[in-house]
């Protein structure tokens, strides 16, 4: 799952992360070409701090740019 600096995923399961992870909510992934090798995804998480966390708990989705505008606190 190739991540772009900015880019959005929707979670899909939080398995082992339901501290982390809440379904159906939408995150911020960030680039990580290592641990995209290892199937991960970096995500700013709940605790507002970023972690890898396993691929297939996301699906990448696009994102008008005024829903990315207001995502981060621009006005």
């Amino acid at each position: 799952m190739a991540r772009r600096t900015g880019s959005y995923v929707v979670c899909v399961s939080n398995r082992g992360y339901r501290a982390s992870l809440v379904v159906r909510r939408i995150y911020r992934a960030l680039s990580d070409p290592d641990g995209e090798r290892h199937g991960l995804v970096r995500v700013i998480d709940e605790s507002g701090e970023d972690y890898l966390f396993p691929a297939d708990l996301f699906v990448s989705i696009e994102v008008p740019r005024k829903v990315v505008t207001a995502f981060s606190g621009a006005r």
